[in-house]
């Protein structure tokens, strides 16, 4: 069992006032807070191990490198991969999806050849592919939902097709919070040879993740999202996969030898991450890993789905209210409108009482019109969030609705 206020107490941020009133954070798919021990980590890294990683002989340039290297170790554990060296740290999932849709189209992909996404994606898993689309010839597919936000799993097979190299899709539906039968899809696809790439950035903080009995072939993450510090991502790979790739980026660190007439690469991971390495991200990230570690994502996930649970029940006594994504597997996110009342006003006087939701198309622009909206209301929890607060939510929502 959580004790969540022993949680709440972690996180300092928590305790502030937004105009005037005890601030009730709601806005966790777009990033979370970060608990005390992430922050001392940061501070500690700076004050007591700062030096560039890999390059140096002396000693804090040696205590650098092994705390960033632990770090790798951690996600490695935490994701459940073979071995470290399918570990490779980004700036965030963004540019982790770039990494692979530049550098797996110019290996594998010619013009004609397609990739297949669904249509709930976020622009990050949607725009890198159009980019490919321009320099590659590839062509995007998207795969339907229903009209609850639920994968069409029977029209897959219609869609692949010989031309078909990778598809791409979501775990946790930042929008919807549909959970994707991320499974199946994976066991299809490799039924034909084709590999898959998993947005995770709406699912680690959520939900167990195992990469080696899901089976994926490529799995991104941010930081952030995560209780950890921003500009932080990763990137996992199937060494079979990342050993085939080219870099995505050149430069130091991500060398073995430079003439003016050849460069050789180094070996994984490295050859994924040119220039100096945001060490200190790193390790912070692997702090906020080795917490929710012993808080245990299986106690994190039974506690959200019961603050889930009890605020789709509140929301939906209210009159007029309509929720969006009503999979019967989801988690964390609950979007949703007020018939008479735009999601930006909504957002906007939720604020005045201290509730920080979010609003507007959520970079789900493809997603919102498939539902017919403009936008929506997105409340969005974290193992910090109680019933309490949905209470302090659906009683703003409803003093709202008596000024409209």
């Amino acid at each position: 069992m959580i004790n969540v206020n022993d949680i709440r107490a972690d996180f300092p941020i928590l305790s502030l006032q937004v105009h005037g009133k005890p601030l009730v954070y709601l806005d966790n798919g777009a990033t979370t807070q970060k608990p005390l021990c992430v922050i001392d980590k940061i501070r500690e890294m700076y004050c007591s191990v700062n030096a560039n990683v890999h390059r140096g002989v002396h000693f804090l340039s040696q205590a650098a490198t092994d705390e960033h290297e632990a770090s790798r170790r951690t996600v490695q554990e935490f994701i459940g991969a073979a071995s470290s060296n399918e570990i490779v740290f980004t700036r965030g999932t963004t540019e982790a999806i770039n990494l692979i849709s530049s550098s797996f189209c110019r290996e594998f992909c010619k013009p004609g050849d397609e990739v297949i996404i669904s249509a709930m994606e976020h622009h990050s898993n949607i725009v890198p592919w159009q980019l490919q689309e321009a320099i590659s010839g590839i062509k995007l597919r998207i795969l339907p939902i229903s009209d609850e936000g639920e994968i069409l799993l029977e029209e897959l097979e219609k869609l692949i097709s010989s031309r078909t190299k990778l598809i791409a899709v979501t775990h946790v539906s930042n929008v919807l919070g549909t959970i994707t039968p991320i499974e199946k899809i994976i066991e299809t696809a490799h039924r034909y040879d084709i590999p898959v790439l998993v947005d995770a950035a709406q699912s680690v903080q959520h939900i167990p993740v195992d990469v080696q009995r899901m089976d994926c072939d490529f799995l991104v993450f941010s930081s952030h999202k995560i209780y950890g510090p921003t500009g932080m991502g990763v990137l996992y790979g199937k060494e079979k996969w990342l050993d085939k790739l080219p870099p995505y980026q050149g430069g130091g660190e991500m060398i073995a030898t430079v003439s003016f007439e050849k460069t050789t690469f180094a070996g994984l991971p490295f050859k994924f991450e040119a220039g100096t390495p945001d060490y200190v991200g790193s390790t912070a990230l692997a702090t906020a890993l080795k917490y929710i570690s012993r808080i245990g994502i299986e106690n994190i996930a039974k506690h959200e789905q019961g603050v889930l649970a009890y605020a789709t029940e509140q929301l939906l006594s209210i009159d007029k209210l309509k929720i969006y994504g009503t999979s019967k597997n989801k988690c964390s996110v609950i979007s949703f409108l007020v018939d008479g009342v735009h999601h930006y006003d909504m957002g906007v006087l939720l604020d005045t009482m201290g509730i920080a939701v979010r609003t507007g198309h959520h970079c789900a622009e493809p997603l919102m019109r498939r539902l017919g909206v403009e936008g929506t209301v997105r409340a969005s929890f974290a193992v910090y969030n109680t019933r309490e607060e949905v209470d302090v939510l659906v009683n703003g929502i409803r003093r709202i609705v008596k000024m409209f």
